[in-house]
């Protein structure tokens, strides 16, 4: 097969569409035919040589593709050959094949094209287990989603409107805040003028209080005291990135005054079953979210498509901060 290999570590032009060893499903995984891979931030961090992957996990980037089942491992009985999926991985995904346990696995209906397909598992576990296994998200809350534009973010703010939830939202232009409105926020922030902080605390928690009551947090250091002074009484802040450093002071008074949370979670490092595992992620998103998706309540939000072959252009997009959405790299036509 052929999948993107890395001539060392650095910038887009380290990738290349080369021949790669056939991965082959061991006992309890499933082989997909690739039609589409999602592109992450992680995926540039582990092209700099900054985001190794984990023990055991493939060495060719990508955290979630969709595709076509082609071959079933010893144990495996929920799927079938021909079966249109999307899978969370833990790598690989940059690929003509990919092998993944069946538990990390969903269903594709046909009304939902492969391509737009690809973009769903690591944001949809990443925000179910985040905003509702984690936080608690429910009805009636003040969510504020960072990089509201981004695929998390676009995610995000769907998935807490669906569930009832009150959305605010940063971003660096007032045309993806026009277009994260579209998706359900409410609060709009544009970081580059505004102090979220000061827009936060001029809003009612779901208890009747002031700031947030859930904040979903990218930036990590850089944000870090500015979360918690958004924070609503009881807050819970959940830091899934580092895109504004690993270090930080914080003011652990600010947070007792407030009985504050601090969560800090990863998704690729999380153990394959066990509890607060992906099996256990995936099975919940499968069982509470995939309805959503299924009548179109959540959207995949695309904001490009392009061939696996321009890997490349795909990094240096996502990097720009220009897209709005998600960004996927075709892989094959199925």
């Amino acid at each position: 097969m052929r999948a993107i290999s890395l001539n060392g570590f650095g910038g887009p032009e380290v990738m290349s569409w080369t021949e790669a060893p056939d991965p082959a499903p061991g006992h309890g995984e499933l082989l997909i035919e690739v039609a589409a891979a999602g592109v992450n931030r992680a995926d540039l961090l582990q092209r700099r040589g900054h985001y190794p992957p984990p023990a055991g996990g493939s060495p060719i980037i990508g955290l979630e593709c969709s595709g076509v089942v082609a071959e079933l491992g010893d144990g495996v009985h929920d799927w079938v050959v021909g079966d249109r999926v999307c899978a969370l991985l833990s790598g690989g995904g940059y690929a003509e094949r990919v092998v993944v346990p069946a538990t990390q696995v969903l269903p594709v209906s046909d009304g939902l094209d492969l391509g737009a397909a690809a973009g769903l598992p690591e944001v949809a576990a990443t925000v179910w287990s985040n905003l509702v296994l984690t936080a608690g998200l429910h009805a009636n809350q003040l969510v504020l989603i960072h990089g509201g534009g981004g695929g998390i973010g676009t995610h995000a703010i769907q998935v807490a409107t669906a569930l009832g939830a009150r959305v605010a939202v940063t971003a660096g232009s007032a045309e993806k805040l026009t277009r994260c409105a579209e998706l359900g926020a409410s609060v709009l922030i544009n970081y580059r003028d505004d102090d979220f902080v000061t827009v936060l605390r001029a809003q009612k928690s779901g208890a009747g209080g002031a700031g947030a009551d859930i904040i979903l947090d990218n930036m990590g250091a850089a944000y870090l005291g500015r979360n918690v002074d958004a924070l609503a009484d009881h807050g819970k802040l959940v830091v899934i990135g580092m895109q504004g450093g690993v270090s930080a002071e914080l003011n652990l008074g600010a947070l007792l005054r407030k009985w504050g949370t601090i969560h800090a979670t990863n998704l690729r490092a999380r153990p394959a079953t066990g509890v607060g595992g992906k099996a256990e992620i995936i099975a919940a998103v499968r069982r509470q979210l995939w309805p959503l998706i299924a009548d179109g309540t959540v959207v995949p939000v695309i904001a490009a498509e392009l061939p696996i072959e321009a890997a490349a252009d795909a990094h240096r997009l996502l990097d720009s901060g220009e897209a709005f959405g998600k960004v996927v790299l075709r892989v094959h036509e199925l």
